[in-house]
């Protein structure tokens, strides 16, 4: 089917926009398709214009998968699909580059990893190769690859039903952490003490109808160790086979039995040994999955046997994790991620900035046991700060709050940046102390 029968015959509900903007490149440029962007991912439109690229933008453009109005004057092409049907994604796909001819194929956001290196691999492109999509999608997946391998994993077991708690338990034992094998952002992450706790959490995870972008549970999850030891991320990116670690960044966790994330700091504060064994850690990590170009984001714990991996996606890290690397190295991740999969040099496709500070960060609002937002006060003050770069807030006056259970429950942020580790923590107390909610 060419792009014009999709066009006026759409078989998969199929429609394509082509967006204003004055400064449309001409047709010869090269093209990047981006799939779903949000969040971090986002922030790839603005990079693909930087590097003199036109943007074709794929999104369902309905419930929660639509880009936001004041992000598509940075798309010259927008096409609205199911993306979460792979034969709609491959047939638009097709037609779109028997017209214009795509240079490359990126996710933005976590959850199109394995569709954008899919459709990289259908239209002939750069992209992660599909097993290395899958298992950095499927936490299962990559613990049976990195424990191949020899690389340090925690004890695991996988569920499917409910019948193999009991198996699991006995193979990993309390306490343990209760996931979903494919899940994001912390959402029906939780530790479980006993076996009560654990057959309570995964009714939850299994039953639960708040799916994220319309990808229901199936159900499996993953009983794993619970490590015990300060949580860290590792960001940086691949190319032409060597594994280059640009930040370690500490990472500030609520309170258990959950996991969610209510700051990051570029960079963590560690030792020489430290900081060693995580990089050279995480690099074995990168390669045995075979992330092949563009940025990674790995989590993990410094235990007292050395780190131990929890996860690692072959994205940008969200979290604004992206942008502090920028204001503390100079490092642009969402260039390299564009330039990496149109073909060009991710290390000279975009200048290195000076770093702004020392140290970068950003602190999440929450308000334990309000249930609804009634009133905001102090960010006026706040934003005047000069250290702050940026105060946003997600929820208003009048908006419920959900649960301190996941990311879900932040009401906004403030990034900020400072000289000293010192400074860096006077800044976050000044934060939570100035913003008031009730």
């Amino acid at each position: 089917m060419t792009f014009e029968q999709l066009v006026t015959e759409p078989r998969h509900g199929h429609k394509e926009t082509p967006m204003p903007h004055p400064n449309t490149p001409p047709a010869t440029r090269k093209r990047l398709l981006v799939i779903e962007p949000m969040s971090s991912g986002l922030t790839l439109l603005g990079a693909a214009r930087d590097l003199g690229l036109e943007t074709v933008v794929f999104s369902h453009d309905a419930a929660d998968r639509v880009v936001p109005e004041g992000a598509r004057g940075e798309i010259d092409l927008f096409v609205a699909v199911d993306t979460n049907d792979p034969a709609a994604l491959a047939e638009t796909a097709a037609a779109v580059h028997a017209r214009t001819p795509l240079s490359g194929v990126v996710s933005g956001s976590e959850f199109y990893v394995d569709a954008a290196a899919r459709l990289a691999h259908l239209l002939g492109l750069a992209g992660q190769p599909i097993e290395t999509a899958e298992a950095v999608r499927d936490k299962t997946l990559m613990r049976a690859m990195l424990a191949k391998a020899g690389i340090r994993i925690p004890r695991y077991a996988e569920v499917l039903t409910a019948a193999d708690l009991d198996d699991a338990a006995e193979t990993v034992g309390f306490p343990c952490v209760l996931k979903p094998a494919a899940g994001s952002g912390s959402i029906q992450v939780s530790r479980v003490e006993d076996s009560g706790q654990l057959e309570s959490a995964y009714r939850t995870l299994a039953g639960h109808a708040d799916f994220v972008f319309d990808q229901p549970e199936d159900g499996r999850a993953l009983v794993e160790q619970y490590l015990v030891g300060p949580e860290y991320s590792v960001e940086g990116y691949v190319h032409q086979g060597r594994v280059t670690i640009v930040s370690i960044t500490r990472k500030l966790l609520g309170p258990e039995p959950y996991f969610v994330e209510l700051g990051h700091v570029v960079r963590a504060d560690l030792g020489p040994d430290a900081r060693s064994a995580i990089e050279e850690y995480t690099s074995a990590a990168v390669t045995c999955l075979g992330i092949a170009l563009g940025p990674f984001h790995a989590e993990l714990r410094l235990t007292n046997e050395g780190p131990v991996l929890i996860e690692v996606g072959a994205r940008l890290a969200g979290d604004r994790i992206a942008e502090l690397i920028t204001l503390a190295t100079g490092i642009s991740l969402r260039h390299v991620m564009v330039a990496s999969h149109v073909g060009l040099d991710p290390e000279s496709a975009w200048p290195r900035a000076l770093p702004v500070a020392e140290y970068a960060a950003v602190h999440f609002f929450t308000a334990p046991g309000l249930t609804t937002l009634s009133r905001i006060e102090g960010l006026n003050a706040l934003e005047r700060h000069p250290s702050v770069t940026e105060v946003r807030m997600y929820l208003g006056p009048g908006d419920a709050i959900p649960a301190a259970r996941d990311l879900r429950c932040r009401l906004g942020h403030v990034i900020y940046t400072a000289d000293s580790a010192e400074q860096e923590a006077e800044l976050r107390a000044l934060a939570a102390a100035t913003v008031r909610f009730s």
